[in-house]
């Protein structure tokens, strides 16, 4: 394995950020794996991801030889793709991990509702919830002879 020369790149400009280096990180809780080498990379970073009220967050990166690339959740991931079959992957077909809730709705919702924020992972959890709610529901009505979902099938 080679040695690393710098801790992390920049969010924005993919600048190296050396180690036992002053970097800036987002406050949002979704956002603290990026970091940045200044303010104003973070700057760059805040009206894309449409933060209502955030701040950047001074940091220092770890000493270089304190530093474990295992423990930093940095580390090069491996990605094994496998081959869909012609039937999951034909246009029209249902996708099981299309997220199936409307964001936008959803984080208004709660943040009139309970003036809280939602992460980004909760539409991905509640489409599973829809998911495995649809399911029982369209045995539901299968078991009714009906070919027809109706409100009755989720109650």
């Amino acid at each position: 394995m080679t040695e690393a020369t710098y801790w992390r790149k920049c969010g924005s400009c993919k600048k190296e950020i050396g180690f036992n280096t002053i970097y800036q990180v987002c406050n949002v809780s979704t956002c603290r794996k990026m970091v940045f080498c200044s303010v104003d990379c973070w700057n760059l970073h805040n009206p894309v991801m449409n933060h209502k009220s955030s701040w950047a967050e001074e940091n220092r990166s770890p000493k270089k030889e304190n530093y474990r690339p295992e423990e930093d959740g940095n580390a090069q991931r491996r990605i094994l793709v496998t081959n869909r079959t012609s039937e999951s992957s034909s246009a029209g077909s249902a996708n099981e991990e299309e997220v199936l809730i409307v964001a936008s709705k959803l984080k208004q919702y709660v943040k009139d509702k309970y003036d809280m924020n939602t992460s980004a992972n909760v539409m991905e959890a509640l489409s599973r919830i829809v998911r495995r709610q649809t399911d029982r529901a369209i045995e539901r009505a299968k078991s009714e002879g009906r070919k027809t979902l109706m409100d009755r099938d989720f109650e």
